[in-house]
């Protein structure tokens, strides 16, 4: 009997790969400046994101791809463990770091790593795992349904005191996985119910996350101190016009920007490109979500559709917050643009997130 050839979806990796490359040249011009005047180095943050997130990412994307991905079901609650004491470590004195303002790193060995984003990948996992366990009766709260969130809990709090932008991902991610595992409708509205409800006290418990919202409403309150960097993101993106001052020619990223190598990048692309381009990369966004959806509806396997939803809405979703951030459609939550904005431990998570969609695309010919 002739042995059977598997092969991948290769329009989902070249979605992926244009991505990267634009981020990389995209990073290169917004980076330049700060990296200069900080380091010395003008691709001082475009090695950091080779050297630390894309090479690694795609040795870790390579791995996840080769191993058939349902073996990772005998491992996932591992996983998931591993990822919570990663966040744990968050808490921990002279290991956890607070950079930015926010309390969600660790240093190890001199180097900064984020936990949240190898949890997303983790509770993907576990939550899939969970969810496609044939045993489990999701339509019964108590015996079904509670067992899996509890389970679930520890993880999502640790994130909830570290990184409310980031829960806002997690939460939808469960959501939409919770969705596609057929939970009833009822235990969704009660679920979306109370995370909205939790949103609002942990809004109303920090000042500052009310200000935002504010600012939000009203950008051209406060100007010079918590709307600084709204107003300099509207001013950028609007002074693109439809065909951008041209690559390398944002003004904003001098020093006027905050944070132009991460959550404000795509200000920089679309004064830089100018509502045409910017406009594409979005589109190529939604390209790569659709592919993905495409690949989950085609699984043959509950366990990895529940794998690639999860991959998607949390790509999908995270780019939706940090773009809406920039053009006023939603309030700055600090998330990075997947595949563009400069992290390690981002870039790291979301090419291993790629390997694993690719591994549940799969098919024999």
């Amino acid at each position: 009997m002739a042995s059977s050839e598997k092969f991948f979806d290769r329009v989902f990796l070249i979605y992926i790969v244009v991505m990267v490359v634009f981020g990389l040249a995209a990073l290169t011009s917004a980076s330049g400046p700060l990296a200069f005047g900080n380091f010395g180095d003008s691709f001082y943050f475009v090695k950091h994101q080779l050297i630390l997130g894309i090479i690694p990412g795609l040795l870790l994307g390579y791995f996840l791809f080769k191993v058939d991905f349902e073996k990772w079901r005998k491992v996932s609650w591992l996983v998931y463990g591993f990822a919570i004491l990663l966040l744990a470590l968050v808490f921990v004195p002279g290991v956890g770091a607070v950079i930015n303002g926010g309390r969600n790193w660790i240093r190890i060995l001199g180097f900064n790593f984020q936990p949240s984003e190898v949890f997303k990948l983790a509770m993907i996992f576990f939550a899939a795992h969970l969810l496609s366990d044939r045993k489990r009766n999701l339509e019964d709260w108590q015996m079904g349904l509670l067992p899996i969130l509890t389970l679930l809990a520890p993880g999502i709090l640790l994130v909830l005191f570290s990184d409310v932008g980031t829960l806002s991902i997690i939460l939808m991610i469960l959501l939409a996985m919770l969705f596609e595992a057929k939970v009833p409708k009822r235990y969704l509205m009660f679920l979306g119910c109370l995370a909205i409800a939790a949103f609002g006290v942990l809004i109303y418990l920090k000042p500052y996350r009310l200000q935002r919202i504010t600012i939000f409403m009203h950008p051209e309150l406060d100007p010079k101190g918590i709307g600084y960097q709204v107003n300099q993101a509207f001013l950028a993106v609007g002074s693109g016009g439809f065909w951008g001052r041209g690559v390398g020619q944002s003004i904003q990223k001098y020093q006027y920007l905050p944070e132009v190598n991460s959550d404000s990048i795509f200000a920089v692309i679309a004064e830089e490109t100018g509502f045409l381009f910017s406009s594409l990369l979005i589109f190529l966004i939604v390209l790569v979500c659709l592919r993905g959806l495409k690949i989950a509806q085609q699984s043959h396997s509950e366990f990895g559709r529940l794998l690639t939803v999860g991959v998607v809405v949390w790509l999908g979703w995270q780019s939706f917050l940090n773009i809406g951030a920039m053009v006023g459609l939603l309030p700055l939550t600090g998330v990075p643009l997947p595949f563009i904005s400069h992290g390690g431990t981002a870039m790291l998570a979301e090419l291993a997130a790629v390997g694993l969609v690719l591994n549940v695309s799969k098919k024999e010919i």
